[in-house]
């Protein structure tokens, strides 16, 4: 269990840091962009980006570098969680990113000097919203499968970055991460009356995009390996 413990610490410690620059870069392009909200995402799309790279790469072999709900319980699913007891594993660290979420949340509060404890009145609601919360978990699950081995980090980080730009919800893509954003009622928040939506859609993305990472891999030539070969 010592072992799972440390996993833990690294997963809580990652989805902090992860939501204190989603947010905190958020209320730091608001201040800065002058009421262009373009300028304000291109920031906090930035500094997400750069954040969940360093993150992935420096906690990625201490704990896989999940962050993200979804991850755990896709993984588990297929197999991959690398522990004995997997739902023991699947709840430790859902747990651990969910705190450590509301931890990043109000750090960044702390450090901008705002009220720690508070509730986004962002709404974000609609099928459209709903329908980029599924692309975008898709997407993103589909990246960490079939990321070549060592790429992971750099890929994951420029498909965030991307989806920030492509999807109509800015793309969440993590339970954690809408945890987080409910409890901050700034730039990148989000209303909790729209969060359970949100994971809705997040748990059905995560499934389409491991369903499609399977079947890809599942051709003739992919059966002595588990990465796709070169297409011409």
């Amino acid at each position: 269990m010592a072992g799972l413990r440390t996993a833990a610490l690294a997963e809580f410690v990652g989805t902090a840091a992860l939501l204190c620059a989603v947010i905190g870069s958020g209320i730091m392009g608001e201040r800065l962009a002058g009421g262009n909200v373009a300028v304000a995402l291109l920031a906090n799309t930035l500094a997400t980006v750069f954040a969940l790279y360093v993150l992935i790469e420096t906690l990625g072999p201490v704990s896989g570098a999940h962050f993200n709900p979804v991850v755990t319980l896709v993984l588990a699913l297929r197999g991959q969680s690398g522990h004995e007891r997997p739902h023991i594993w699947v709840t430790v660290f859902v747990l651990a990113q969910l705190a450590g979420a509301v931890a990043g949340a109000w750090l960044a509060h702390l450090m901008f000097e705002l009220p720690v404890l508070q509730a986004s009145t962002k709404m974000r609601t609609g099928w459209g919203q709903w329908t980029a919360e599924v692309v975008a978990t898709a997407g993103l699950l589909f990246v960490i499968l079939k990321a070549p081995a060592g790429r992971a980090g750099a890929l994951v980080a420029c498909y965030i970055g991307a989806a920030y730009w492509f999807t109509a919800s800015t793309s969440f893509a993590n339970p954690a991460a809408v945890t987080g954003r409910m409890l901050s009622d700034t730039f990148s928040g989000i209303a909790p009356a729209d969060a359970p939506a949100f994971f809705v859609a997040q748990l059905a993305g995560g499934i389409i995009g491991a369903t499609i990472a399977c079947v890809l891999n599942s051709g003739p030539e992919n059966k002595t390996s588990s990465r796709s070969a070169p297409i011409d």
